[in-house]
């Protein structure tokens, strides 16, 4: 079994930056298809963000290109959610997601992955 740890979850003001990380452990795999997703009160949990198993190619939801940035470290097993230009509508709990395979298309959907974290809370004042 594998269990995610997300971290670096807070309040800032708008125009802040926070950096999330989201931590493997238990049964490791070579690598994994990580995503990102948030969950807004009130609404249902939409994708953010996705890097590929093999890291070559990364994915962003139009409301946050240019400001968001997904990375990993494979040695530690570990996904990164940098997020600078934040801005109040960014407010929800952000969750990690990863599988030991590529999904593919399927990689903006959360229920496509086999493990997926408790989720940090984010929250941006204006």
């Amino acid at each position: 079994q594998v269990q995610l740890v997300e971290s670096g979850g807070g309040l800032v003001q708008a125009g802040g930056s926070l950096r999330l990380a989201c931590a493997a452990s238990g049964r490791l795999f070579t690598n994994y298809a990580w995503g990102w997703f948030r969950q807004a009160p009130g609404r249902g949990r939409d994708f953010v963000s996705a890097i590929t198993w093999n890291g070559g190619s990364t994915y962003y939801a139009d409301s946050v290109k240019g400001r968001f940035t997904i990375s990993r470290d494979s040695a530690k097993s570990t996904v990164y959610l940098q997020m600078n230009s934040l801005k109040p509508e960014d407010t929800a709990v952000y969750y990690c997601a990863a599988d030991p395979l590529e999904l593919g298309a399927s990689r903006d959907r959360w229920s496509a992955y086999d493990y997926v974290g408790q989720g940090t809370q984010v929250t941006i004042s204006s």
